[in-house]
């Protein structure tokens, strides 16, 4: 919901440090695939209940994957590129709940209700990008993607406010991964309408 509000004051830095980078011999596919694996460390931190560590590498994580776009962008678009993005964020979002429900045994519920959100989230807006590829639809709401971004109540900005809260907060994690699944539950109800619209 927030997304593209926010993306006026996060990319000017993020494409400074890119073509800083853009004259070496890191590649976007590198930085991504480095922040598919400090996430999923992130998510090791918080099964070891290392809140602190956990909230750093969220962080970075973030960081590196708001780089490779700009990074990408520099030096060439590729499809390839934009499906290992989409892989290294899902990567993440699991790993974070899947680190609560380690962690205690009082968290597993919540954490599976939240991957399951995640995952019926994540449906709705993968499908409907498949179909606008099919059908040739395109929009740049979101700034430049690689394929349709069907926007919702509940996307990257909202995931890691509630990811951010939940490692500095713990013992809120149970009523956040509810509050949250519930919201994840109305994207997707918002985006079928839209879909339904859309491909009508």
């Amino acid at each position: 919901m927030f997304d593209a509000w926010l993306r006026p004051l996060i990319d000017p830095p993020l494409r400074a440090t890119a073509r800083l980078l853009a004259g070496g011999s890191l590649t976007a596919n590198a930085v991504t695939i480095l922040g598919a694996a400090v996430g999923a460390a992130a998510g090791v931190a918080i099964a070891m209940q290392r809140f602190g560590l956990a909230l750093l590498l969220i962080v970075i994580n973030r960081i590196l994957d708001g780089l490779d776009g700009e990074l990408a962008r520099l030096r060439g678009l590729t499809d390839f590129g934009g499906y290992l993005d989409s892989i290294s964020d899902y990567v993440f979002y699991a790993a974070v709940p899947l680190g609560f429900a380690v962690a205690q045994p009082g968290w597993t519920l919540p954490a599976a209700v939240l991957l399951a959100s995640f995952l019926l989230s994540g449906s709705s807006f993968l499908a409907f990008a498949a179909l606008a590829a099919k059908r040739s639809l395109a929009t740049d709401a979101q700034g430049p993607k690689s394929f349709f971004y069907l926007r919702g109540l509940a996307e990257g900005t909202e995931t890691i406010a509630v990811f951010i809260l939940a490692v500095l907060r713990p013992d809120w994690f149970a009523w956040l991964a509810y509050g949250f699944a519930a919201l994840c539950v109305l994207t997707a109800i918002q985006r079928l309408l839209a879909a339904r619209r859309l491909l009508a």
